[in-house]
């Protein structure tokens, strides 16, 4: 009996070992998810606070890691002598702000990710939403700073951080609208939803693109004519079905196929 009191003991611990690392996840999420609970009710200045720092501490350790993959390089660079030319001298400091090691990318990557996600998260409390707009903002803001910070460009500071914050608030726009592009369904899909499902249903589904082209949306179901579809290019026989089938279908014909 109690062996058999032990295999049962062992049988229950041992599904709630199978998982770790779902369980560590989930435990993760729910830590994060409370964190960000938190951090919502706090005020705007220490929202902004705790994330500039929390940011700042994620680039650096990614600058970090990759300091360590350029470390050499860095340490490879030959020394100018002090009579160096002003242009010369930049030049030399813009390889090293790209080619330091650890430390030196860790601070470079710490001021990027920190300004840019302090400042985004301002603007997202000030502005309501997170646009093309707040995103460039952030990016002008990392940028400038990574330029005083790094030493990058020549002895015109402010002019440097400026062409710098210009510089990755136009990449940060550029990328920020190719991800909506890539993320966001296009709108004019919410006007086709019955067109689509009618086509498809009756094997016309090559003829979307002529209801598309010719604006011909759900809202103009019921209106449809055989004249309206042969402007569109639509053939006699996929005509003869369509406006058969509206006839048939009784929301359709009565005005509700948009759906809305």
């Amino acid at each position: 009996m109690e062996q058999g009191k032990q295999g049962v003991v062992v049988q229950k611990m041992i599904p709630q070992q199978q998982n770790p690392i779902e369980h560590i996840q989930a435990r993760f999420k729910e830590l994060e998810a409370g964190f960000r609970g938190w951090l919502a009710k706090q005020s705007l200045p220490v929202e902004a606070a705790v994330v500039t720092a929390t940011s700042a501490a994620q680039g650096a350790a990614i600058g970090g890691f990759m300091g360590t993959l350029t470390s050499d390089l860095s340490s490879s660079l030959p020394t100018p002598p002090p009579q160096t030319n002003p242009q010369a001298m930049a030049s030399f400091k813009q390889a090293q702000a790209l080619s330091g090691g650890p430390f030196v990318q860790a601070r470079n990557f710490a001021v990027m990710t920190g300004v840019n996600a302090g400042i985004s998260c301002v603007m997202k409390r000030l502005r309501g939403k997170e646009d093309v707009q707040s995103s460039m903002v952030a990016a002008f803001g990392s940028g400038a700073m990574f330029s005083l910070v790094s030493g990058m460009g020549g002895p015109n500071l402010a002019g440097n951080a400026v062409t710098s914050g210009l510089f990755f608030a136009l990449v940060q726009g550029g990328l920020f609208k190719l991800g909506q592009k890539f993320s966001t369904p296009p709108a004019e899909d919410v006007f086709y939803n019955k067109t689509k499902s009618m086509l498809h249903n009756l094997g016309l589904q090559n003829y979307e693109k002529n209801f598309r082209k010719g604006l011909l949306t759900d809202s103009t179901l019921p209106l449809l004519t055989d004249s309206a579809l042969r402007d569109v290019k639509i053939p006699p026989g996929p005509r003869l079905l369509i406006l058969d089938h509206i006839q048939r279908d009784h929301e359709i014909k009565h005005g509700r196929g948009s759906g809305r």
